[in-house]
């Protein structure tokens, strides 16, 4: 097998796996979570496409360890200990993808897509043992129900090699869509200042983000807020009451 039927195979379990995950999550915000009590049909993740790339990344390395299994664990493979091992590896495989999702869309974006900080031993609100839990039950039912029908699917792929073809195509949306959902991440914040340009003119902001950053690493978080928090903090922003003069020299007296 060619490098270039190998990058083929991988961008089809990544977006074979985005888009099995985004009806996942569209299906669990509707009926299961209680961040959505009016149960309205929600667009999981940044992407404005049928897309969450965490569960893309997690299919391609699930389906490796389930490929090289019989390498990696030898004569222990298939034994009862094997599946525990096994689901146990994969449920913290795909907890530390969640967590490095996490927290680059903290990090990059400022935005928090989820919060689990009302879970008990969360770290940062980004996982917990509980979806821990989760992610080893899916584990389980990704290897005995979907990987056997997955592993069919790849072969018919690599003996249809025109298929890639709407691969291709698949990928340049996919690419498209990451810069537009940045771009427009972009001009939110650009707009956000331009409103009161005085709060920026007042505030050396350079040397501000060198203080934050003496204080603390990348790993560690500033308790940022959820998405839906800071577009209401914005809301209440933009329709906030202009302060009189006089308002304000009696502020200054008292």
């Amino acid at each position: 097998m060619s490098g270039y039927q190998i990058f083929l195979i991988v961008v089809f379990l990544f977006f074979f796996g985005s888009f099995m995950g985004w009806v996942l999550e569209l299906l669990y915000r509707r009926f299961v979570s209680r961040a959505n009590p009016d149960r309205a049909w929600l667009n999981p993740g940044f992407l404005y496409g049928p897309c969450v790339p965490l569960y893309g990344l997690g299919t391609v390395i699930l389906f490796i360890l389930s490929e090289f299994e019989a390498q990696l664990f030898g004569a222990f493979n298939k034994t009862v200990w094997f599946y525990i091992v096994m689901f146990f590896l994969m449920a913290l495989v795909m907890t530390l993808i969640e967590y490095l999702a996490g927290l680059c869309s903290i990090k990059i974006m400022h935005i928090r897509l989820w919060d689990y900080s009302s879970q008990p031993g969360n770290i940062q609100g980004l996982v917990c043992p509980q979806f821990t839990l989760i992610w080893g039950v899916l584990s389980a039912v990704y290897y005995f129900l979907l990987y056997p029908k997955l592993r069919v699917l790849v072969g018919w792929f690599i003996a249809n090699p025109l298929f890639s073809f709407f691969v291709g195509i698949c990928f340049g949306v996919f690419v498209i869509d990451c810069a537009f959902s940045i771009h427009l991440g972009a001009i939110v914040r650009r707009r956000a200042g331009e409103i009161d340009r005085s709060l920026y003119e007042s505030v050396d902001l350079q040397a501000l983000q060198r203080k934050l950053q003496s204080r603390g690493g990348f790993f560690r978080l500033r308790t940022p807020r959820s998405l839906s928090e800071q577009l209401d903090r914005f809301e209440e922003f933009l329709h906030r009451k202009p302060v009189s003069p006089e308002e304000t020299r009696s502020k200054n007296n008292s």
